[in-house]
């Protein structure tokens, strides 16, 4: 139980304020927006390796630096811009992680017939029940490691099974939260 009286999922521990914020406010709610969508599959792969407090304490600066993830923009992007933010201190200079996002927005405007939304979520899973405890709770589904295969083959990169799942809760394709988590149960 936080020192507000409410109970969390145990991730949400003995973390920073702005961690907290993030789990009570957008974590696990579902965003059907295909730019905050780019915006978050982009950050999850940046978060590879990493802690998620790193990326959301950075996230205003990869907003800025990558033209809120504004898909048509980045996908100009030129060795120029990757040179920009290999040297940007406010963002994680992984130099794969930077080409990946530029990679991963061409891929995004090649989608035909669809747009990012639509195919992200045409990988959600039924509705299940949330999970007692942490310890239920999978790091990789088969609805995952589907999505991974997909958006590679389409060209995505940074886009494993597990950044996938990852992905899949961050943006409510699942609800992860754990049954004594006072965040109510959203549907969409």
């Amino acid at each position: 139980m936080g020192d507000d009286g409410l109970v969390r999922c145990g991730w949400v521990d003995n973390v920073p304020e702005l961690y907290r914020d993030y789990h009570d406010q957008e974590w696990g709610r579902p965003l059907r927006d295909s730019t905050a969508l780019f915006e978050r599959i982009s950050l999850e792969a940046f978060q590879s390796g990493l802690s998620w407090l790193v990326i959301l304490r950075k996230r205003e600066n990869f907003r800025r630096a990558f033209a809120d993830f504004e898909v048509e923009t980045v996908a100009r992007f030129t060795d120029g811009d990757v040179a920009r933010l290999l040297d940007d201190a406010g963002i994680v200079r992984n130099r794969a992680k930077i080409e990946a996002t530029i990679a991963n927005a061409r891929a995004t405007l090649a989608l035909e017939s669809t747009d990012l939304a639509e195919l992200l979520w045409s990988f959600a899973p039924p509705s299940r029940p949330r999970p007692m405890d942490l310890s239920q709770i999978p790091a990789v589904t088969p609805e995952s490691t589907a999505m991974a295969r997909e958006l590679k083959r389409r060209g995505f990169r940074f886009v494993g099974p597990t950044t996938a799942y990852a992905l899949m809760q961050a943006t409510g394709m699942v609800d992860d939260h754990v049954q004594a988590c006072w965040v109510p149960r959203v549907t969409d």
